[in-house]
């Protein structure tokens, strides 16, 4: 004769599925875009996760909420080491090892935003995670340096510390992420002599 499991046993079954498949659908969207598919569909992530449709929009209202959790899932991989202080005390040290972090973070972070920035027209949550981004990337590099350093040269520096020169250097110009770190190094430290008196 069968048993009847109690009530509270199925629906503990059915949110452990629920977290499964929510999980699954992340990591399958996290799969596709970490193996260079830029924007991939709802019925794509469904095929890669295991699961219907219907799932993926049972646990995810739109795309742009799905985004939202891969977001969150990465911030969570990289906020440890963007969080780490400098260790260095002269500021030139500290741009250069600010350099390093950032050519270890950014390449990490590449395929999800270009695929991120792919679908940010016609994407609030997108486009505040970008603003986020390069504004923190302007306050890292903000205490990193002097503060009697004149703008245009601060704004050098940003220029060539950012995602959006990393990507170029990756992407198209097609270097490699030694030749691209060599040519960002290359840029810090021609920005760095040009500071007199510093």
């Amino acid at each position: 004769m069968l048993q009847h499991k109690p009530d509270n046993e199925v629906l503990d079954g059915r949110r452990l599925r629920g977290r499964d498949n929510r999980r699954k659908i992340v990591d399958a969207l996290l799969s596709l875009v970490g193996s260079g598919v830029v924007s991939p569909s709802a019925e794509e992530v469904a095929a890669k996760a295991g699961v219907g449709l219907r799932t993926v929009f049972r646990h995810f209202t739109d795309m742009d909420s799905l985004y939202a959790e891969m977001s969150e899932r990465m911030r969570g991989e990289i906020m440890p080491i963007v969080a780490q202080p400098l260790a260095a005390k002269d500021w030139r040290e500290r741009v250069r090892e600010l350099a390093a972090r950032r050519a270890q973070v950014f390449e990490r972070l590449l395929p999800f935003k270009v695929a991120g920035d792919a679908r940010r027209e016609g994407s609030p949550f997108l486009t505040a995670e970008h603003k986020v981004l390069v504004n923190l990337q302007r306050e890292t590099l903000r205490a990193a340096l002097p503060n009697n350093i004149a703008r245009p040269l601060r704004e050098a520096f940003d220029l060539a510390l950012c995602f959006d020169s990393w990507r170029r250097l990756r992407t198209d110009q097609g270097l490699s992420p030694r030749e691209a770190r060599a040519a960002v190094r290359s840029a810090v430290e021609a920005l760095t002599s040009s500071v007199a008196g510093v």
